[in-house]
């Protein structure tokens, strides 16, 4: 006596796919059901369910093999734009690492040469000349309120200091 679970095996599909294929075979080709709801096969209904089986998985494994294929090239290109998308992340973290020691030293260069500025005593250089009037503009009847505020230059940054 057949069973599903034994003709499921034998086929290598499961058991639902065995009750779909009993659906879908002609009436007078299925097997019947006895008192208690079971599936009696009989040696010509399970030559339908194989013969039905294997007529309709054929075109069904080409169409899958066609959509494995698919699948592993899609995943192949995957990989590779994964794979540059990497690269491209690792160059750009090494150049923002370059820009940062850039940084860095440009902030220690600045630094030193404030800290030279602003250690020197005012030589004849350093002092503003007596009419160097590009800080503030001529005082004129428009602009004039009664108090100069020219600010001396000190150094190389002192505009910095302003």
């Amino acid at each position: 006596m057949e069973t599903i679970s034994s003709i499921a095996k034998r086929l290598n599909v499961t058991n639902g796919r065995i009750y779909q294929i009993i659906k879908e075979i002609p009436a007078d080709k299925q097997p019947k059901k006895d008192v208690k709801g079971k599936y009696n096969f009989t040696k010509e209904s399970v030559e339908a369910i194989e013969s039905y089986y294997n007529s309709s998985s054929s075109p069904k494994t080409d169409n899958e093999s066609d959509l494995v294929k698919q699948l592993r090239a899609d995943l192949e290109d995957a990989k590779a734009e994964i794979k540059a998308k990497n690269n491209q992340i690792d160059k750009f973290q090494q150049l923002l690492d370059q820009q940062q020691q850039l940084n860095l030293s440009t902030n220690r260069q600045n630094e030193k040469l404030l800290d030279t500025t602003t250690n020197n005593t005012h030589s004849q250089d350093d002092r503003p000349p007596q009419n160097d009037h590009t800080d503030v503009s001529e005082p004129n009847e428009g602009n004039y309120k009664g108090v100069e505020n020219k600010t001396p230059k000190k150094g190389l940054f002192g505009w910095l200091r302003r």
